[in-house]
């Protein structure tokens, strides 16, 4: 008889993931879903369950599609109903270890080393490479402490390709190594968000970290409720018209399409107005509430037909 391979023998849970369980934030995908509603984030079966498996598993959540859809809303409403910390990496081009990770207070180590001119240099390097002179960035401050933290590592796409091989050791470890003063191991682990927009193919390696979810414009029914939650006092029939205006404006070959965001910007625009239907004279003076580039708003005001919406 063949004996069981040793990845299939059971084992009992270690204490890393005794712990993590113990320190989860929801209890199943429908506490997800009644939590995030309670917050204004009205979560698809899709991103609840997603939301619910990355905590039970202590496993990064990488999230794309366009923008405005709510990628960074999620991390949001996920630390506001947990009452945890949200700590929050803007990706651009060009951002690098000293923002991401920690960097030294140089001002403060040049005063410290005037002011003991009669030590030793052991003496002094001992002293300022020490926590008093760390500045902490987002992954540092992220992986430090005890309270519960939501780590946001906003638009990853927007960064460089060296950013990501920052990221591997502590999404895989969640541990930062500070050459001078040793590595700084989580004791609790944060949840960690990934938001990317798709402008740039992120790396295997980082994927492979995550567990992913798309999220895109959602369907007309979704973003009727969406816009009656965020927009309280609309009209149910302006709420309608204005999705659905939308979503012609989403089936054109515009440069930027108008996202959820927009949406809802517009919904508070016309209520602001007054406006209690859609015209041609309300849509056409309020486009560039939707719409972003004077292209797309010639094309939609010479193709948008507001009586075949």
């Amino acid at each position: 008889m063949r004996d069981t391979p040793d990845f299939l023998v059971p084992r009992p849970i270690d204490s890393a993931v005794s712990k993590r369980l113990d320190s989860a934030m929801f209890t199943s995908v429908d506490d997800v879903s009644a939590r995030l509603a309670e917050a204004g984030y009205l979560a698809s079966p899709a991103v609840a369950t997603t939301v619910f498996l990355a905590d039970r598993l202590g496993k990064p959540l990488l999230v794309e599609g366009p923008a405005g859809v709510g990628k960074t809303e999620l991390a949001k409403a996920v630390a506001q109903v947990a009452g945890a910390r949200l700590v929050r990496l803007q990706c651009y081009e060009g951002v690098d270890e000293s923002r991401a990770l920690y960097e030294w207070n140089h001002a403060k180590q040049l005063l410290r080393i005037s002011a003991g001119r009669d030590e030793s240099w052991d003496e002094t390097r001992t002293d300022i490479f020490s926590e008093e002179f760390l500045l902490p960035r987002p992954l540092l401050t992220a992986i430090r402490g005890d309270e519960a933290k939501v780590l946001l590592i906003d638009e990853m796409d927007k960064a460089d390709v060296e950013v990501e091989a920052l990221l591997l050791e502590v999404l895989s470890d969640f541990q930062v190594t500070v050459p001078e003063l040793g590595t700084v191991t989580a004791t609790r682990r944060p949840f960690v968000v990934l938001t990317s927009n798709a402008t740039r193919e992120l790396s295997e390696a980082l994927r492979r970290r995550c567990l992913f979810l798309h999220i895109g414009f959602p369907d007309a029914e979704s973003e009727r409720r969406i816009v009656r939650l965020k927009v309280p006092g609309i009209d149910a029939a302006l709420a309608e018209s204005v999705v659905r205006v939308v979503g012609a404006l989403r089936a054109m070959d515009l440069r930027k399409v108008p996202s959820v965001a927009e949406t809802i910007d517009w919904a508070r625009t016309l209520l602001a107005l007054g406006a209690g239907t859609l015209d041609e004279t309300v849509v056409r003076d309020s486009l560039g509430v939707i719409l972003k580039h004077q292209d797309d708003v010639l094309k939609a005001q010479a193709k948008l037909d507001l009586d075949a919406v």
